[in-house]
């Protein structure tokens, strides 16, 4: 766990692909209240195991005192059910569908009409490119069904937070292994930074 100095918590529950960016956000913003504890990244490619885990851990978050609690996860895949169990227990999470749309901000993402045909990545998905996305899905050992996964793609959308030439030389690399166009756009944090600090 991370916290970002000493006043009535917040606990954000929050998906680890998405830990470097709150604490940038909690430093630059002064945003010493929220304490982040952050659940396995590798849930990115396994979104089941997303809503049992922020309810064991709002339930820890509880336990220990922390009645301030915010999720930071976007649906993420879960279908609903991480929204029900917002519901359920009186909490909030970030609004959007996934990390692509908060980042790149709800609205902006929701008129991107082509976006359907795109695969993105964020700057955590660029440095891990080969951990959550090509080992997942078996690329490693049958690169055969590259096509059968990426064949309706058009292009790769990399989505950055941070201006950085080294990442965007491996966005540009994962979209040249996949055998789509490339496509860069700078969203910095989008709607993240607005959802934490109004907390």
């Amino acid at each position: 766990m991370h916290q970002c100095a000493k006043e009535e918590k917040v606990r954000v529950i929050a998906c680890g692909a998405i830990a470097r960016e709150i604490i940038a956000i909690c430093k630059a913003n002064r945003l010493g209240h929220i304490d982040l504890q952050c659940l396995p990244a590798i849930w990115h490619a396994y979104p089941e195991k997303i809503t049992p885990g922020v309810e064991n851990a709002i339930a820890e978050a509880r336990a220990e005192g922390i009645e301030r609690i915010f999720v930071g996860y976007a649906d993420c895949g879960t279908g609903g059910l991480l929204d029900a169990l917002c519901a359920r227990e009186g909490v909030q999470r970030i609004e959007g569908p996934h990390c692509y749309s908060f980042f790149a901000g709800n609205a902006a993402f929701a008129e991107n009409d082509d976006d359907v045909t795109s695969f993105f990545l964020t700057d955590f998905l660029a440095r891990q490119f080969a951990a959550f996305v090509i080992e997942p899905l078996g690329l490693d050992r049958h690169p055969q069904l590259k096509p059968m996964y990426f064949g309706n793609y058009r292009k790769l959308v990399y989505l950055s937070q941070l201006e950085d030439e080294n990442l965007k030389r491996k966005a540009k690399e994962a979209a040249d292994y996949l055998g789509l166009e490339y496509e860069y756009r700078f969203t910095g944090y989008g709607d993240l930074t607005s959802a934490l600090t109004r907390l």
